[in-house]
């Protein structure tokens, strides 16, 4: 309901940063009616995290606000009803739909439009842009009947394109650009070839230099045409070739523009009318138009502050950006490109883990410029940080992104020497200062206190690992005892309940919660102590009734399209031909696709709930047991064929990685485990990326510990050397056992070492040495884990209590989910995507 007595802002747009406008003035004062027009037909939603969308994420989720907040804070929002016009001299706005409404000051928050390129055939069926919900659910249906898709653009929002097209299961997915790298504006030349192979690993096909001259079709498209004279066969195309400010309705009304586009501003945002201004995409302030949307809430927060006769400014913004393109880190700050004379470079490439840093620092070595990083960007924050607070480097500034050497640190304080007014979260303005305090106030204590009363981290969440580092070092400060507790429902670590549970011989949730805990539990503390439970007394998992991860409630992995995977277990690779052909005649018969994994063993995926006990009843009859791909415990052992028939093999690989993977299958740990044994040092096992690596050497083995892949790839580090094989189990005994008693619940093997202090030579006294007089201890706790060990499938199958679980609908176990669809691919079938 608009008010008689209060002056009236009209706000022409509700995406973020229209939204953001409203959210910032009415925290500032209630003396005025907000009128907001939108295009779309929904409510604002965060365009950020779009691509999400493929992956589960409705359009609510998506949304800014709640159905309801537009209502409960007197907002009147008009959906679907673009303004056709300005009228300046009367001070009104004319709706699509016929509504005049007259303004005292109007906020034009129009955004952007997808830039398409004047290419002939653009217009055909199978061409999309990439900017709104209605586009990716056109995308989304287009999709089902297309194989080869491409994106036109290797821009930020080109990449993000692409990360769709994958995920709609286009798998033959082009990335084309005109200019001679991805991300021209973002990274240099070093950086974006890097990126490139990176993104060529996991799938996407690059073309750089391509300059399209048609889009080839009968009514839809077929093939792109490039000015080689080369062709390019394609199913559809998404183009992302930049953005285009939407400027005309202030063109119409006779506001000054750019001659490139945008809205002319100035320093408050006011346009060429004062009473009208412009934030956001569509805005044009010193010849820049700001494309993320931090600089949006900015100019957001000082239009509202100027409407309030509060004086607020906009000087431009950093355009710095941290962001995860199809899971690989990507992050550009402060001046990215300086180069000789203005400043001087330090570059490191790691082209083997795909890792890419460069700083640029002044000539005396005392300031950062800027930098990229590529592969990795934990250092980001700090590092803008650093540029934006004019922090003096160390003496070596290369510890900047190498981390320091030869134990010495001259870091500093890290966060907690920025100062006070050092901006954290640049999507809300919040400052160090302001996260402090909330915590000295008592206000806050953890990071969802410090989103509620600061709204930091709320954006696009590049700022949480500062804050969480500012929540902990203030509380620090304040003589706070800072806890390792696994949830705030259980005043302990993961190993302080461990050895509770085992003290008090705890055997279920409940009764963990009765006795050391309050509260009903969450999502955090159930699986954590799900699987300590299973550890401890190595039952089964199934047991537990509070267990909250769907993989091991039905000891499966659930996959797109609701359906299941099927793993067996097949030590070191090694199959007989009969068990090859039970698992073919098992996929054949429950319509399974297959697939062999890097972890040497079959896949079964698109398994129906109802169908996993019957499956896995053929498969145990067959001789195999549960591979455990669902669980937080041991995957797989992996073995090349070592001197079994391998000319260089020194010993028998196969062998000893079945000798292995039978003890230590099942082992619950706080994260999953992967094994290796190769048969020489030509390392066709890969042992030194496992959790725990054996190679074989002339006089024995060399034991690895601590390597993983994934996204942040480590190297195993060397634990013992020219050990016999008694040793090497002896060792991995109490290496395992020590990591399963003392890890953080979900932390892999090599983070786990990376945050022990004194690192492999602590770790090295205490498995080889018993600095901790634990050894035996160790020992006999794995005994008893190989003495007990039982397949989780075949208990779960032989009881007929656990068998009820594996039904879709309780009341007509026998039907399937009617929801589950398959689509054929090549020769087997996919299930749908939800």
């Amino acid at each position: 309901m608009v008010a008689k007595n209060k002056k009236n802002i009209v706000i022409i747009g509700n995406g973020m940063v229209g939204y953001k406008f409203c959210e910032k003035i009415i925290a500032k004062s209630d003396d005025f009616n907000l009128i907001v027009f939108g295009e779309e037909p929904r409510r604002a939603y965060d365009r950020v995290h779009l691509s999400e969308y493929f992956n589960g994420k409705t359009a609510e989720d998506l949304s800014m606000s709640p159905a309801n907040w537009y209502q409960e804070n007197h907002i009147t929002l008009h959906l679907s009803d673009p303004v056709l016009e300005i009228n300046r001299q009367n001070k009104t706005v004319h709706s699509q739909k016929g509504i005049l409404q007259p303004y005292d000051y109007l906020v034009l928050a129009t955004g952007s439009s997808a830039f398409v390129p004047n290419i002939p055939g653009v217009e055909k069926e199978g061409v999309f842009v990439y900017r709104t919900i209605e586009d990716l659910e056109l995308m989304k249906n287009y999709a089902l009947k297309a194989k080869k898709g491409a994106v036109m653009g290797g821009g930020l929002l080109g990449l993000e394109a692409a990360k769709a097209l994958l995920d709609l299961g286009i798998a033959e997915t082009h990335v084309i650009e005109f200019a001679p790298r991805l991300m021209p504006r973002q990274v240099d030349s070093a950086g974006s070839k890097l990126l490139q192979n990176k993104l060529q690993d996991l799938g996407l096909q690059i073309h750089l230099n391509k300059s399209t001259s048609e889009i080839v079709g009968d009514g839809k498209i077929e093939a792109l045409a490039f000015n080689d004279d080369t062709q390019l066969e394609l199913d559809m195309l998404v183009i992302s070739a930049g953005i285009r400010p939407r400027d005309e309705l202030a063109k119409l009304s006779g506001l000054e523009v750019g001659t490139r586009g945008g809205i002319l501003v100035n320093e408050k945002l006011q346009t060429s009318d004062p009473n009208i201004f412009a934030i956001g995409e569509c805005a044009l302030y010193k010849d820049m138009i700001y494309g993320l949307v931090a600089p949006g809430y900015e100019m957001a927060e000082v239009v509202a502050a100027n409407i309030c006769r509060q004086e607020k400014y906009f000087y431009g913004f950093d355009m710095s950006t941290k962001l995860k393109l199809i899971g690989v880190d990507v992050a550009s700050f402060g001046d990215a490109f300086v180069t000789e004379p203005e400043g001087r470079t330090i570059v490191f490439e790691d082209t083997h883990k795909g890792i890419y840093k460069r700083i640029n620092i002044t000539n005396d070595g005392k300031y950062l410029l800027g930098g990229i990083l590529i592969g990795d960007a934990d250092a980001y924050n700090i590092l803008l940080q650093t540029i934006n607070n004019k922090i003096i480097l160390p003496p070596n500034p290369e510890d900047l992104i190498l981390g320091s050497r030869g134990g010495e640190t001259d870091g500093g304080a890290g966060v907690m020497s920025l100062p006070d007014d050092a901006l954290i979260c640049s999507c809300e303005a919040v400052t160090k200062g302001m996260i402090c305090s909330a915590v000295s106030d008592g206000t806050a204590s953890s990071i969802d206190d410090i989103k509620k009363c600061t709204k930091a981290g709320t954006g696009c969440g590049g700022c949480v690992p500062l804050v969480k580092d500012l929540i902990t070092g203030t509380m620090q400060e304040n003589g706070v005892y800072i806890k390792n507790v696994i949830c705030e429902h259980f005043d302990y670590s993961r190993q302080e309940l461990l050895d509770l549970i085992k003290l008090n011989k705890i055997k279920d949730y409940d009764t963990a919660l009765d006795h050391f805990g309050k509260g009903d539990g969450c999502e955090v503390c159930k699986p954590a102590i799900a699987n300590i439970l299973a550890g401890v007394w190595n039952d089964l998992i199934l047991k537990q009734d509070t267990i909250q991860d769907s993989n091991d409630r039905f000891l499966a992995n659930i996959q797109k399209g609701g359906t299941y995977s099927v793993v067996p277990r097949i030590p070191g690779g090694e199959i007989t031909p009969e068990k090859l052909i039970v698992i073919g005649q098992v996929a054949q018969k429950y319509n399974l696709y297959t697939k062999i994994t890097g972890g040497q063993r079959i896949d079964l995926f698109g398994a129906h709930l109802s169908d996993l006990p019957a499956i896995w009843e053929e498969l145990i009859d067959a001789g195999f047991e549960s591979g455990h791909a669902y669980g937080k415990s041991l995957r797989t052992v992996k073995s090349c064929v070592g001197s079994t028939w391998c000319r260089f093999g020194l010993q028998d690989s196969v062998s000893f990685a079945i000798e292995v993977e039978d003890r230590y299958k099942g082992l619950r740990s706080p994260h999953k485990l992967k094994g290796g044994v190769s048969g020489c040092i030509r390392e066709c096992a890969e042992a030194q990326s496992k959790d725990f690596g054996i190679i074989a050497t002339e006089k024995g083995y060399n034991l690895y510990v601590c390597g993983n892949g994934g996204s942040k790839p480590q190297h195993a580090l060397l634990l013992a050397a020219d050990i016999d094989k008694e040793t090497c189990i002896k060792y991995l005994d109490r290496f395992l056992m020590f990591y399963v008693r003392t890890a953080d619940p979900l932390t892999r093997t090599a983070t786990w070492l990376n945050k022990m202090e004194g690192g492999i030579t602590y770790l090295k006294n205490v498995i080889i040495n018993d600095s901790l007089g634990i050894a035996e201890e160790l020992e006999a706790a794995m005994h008893y884990h190989v003495d007990t060990y039982k397949c989780e499938w075949k208990a779960a199958i032989e009881n007929p209590e656990m068998r009820k679980r594996f039904a879709h609908f309780v009341n007509a176990p026998e039907e399937k989910d009617p929801t589950v669809k398959f689509a054929p691919m090549r020769e087997q079938v996919k299930a749908e995507a939800w």
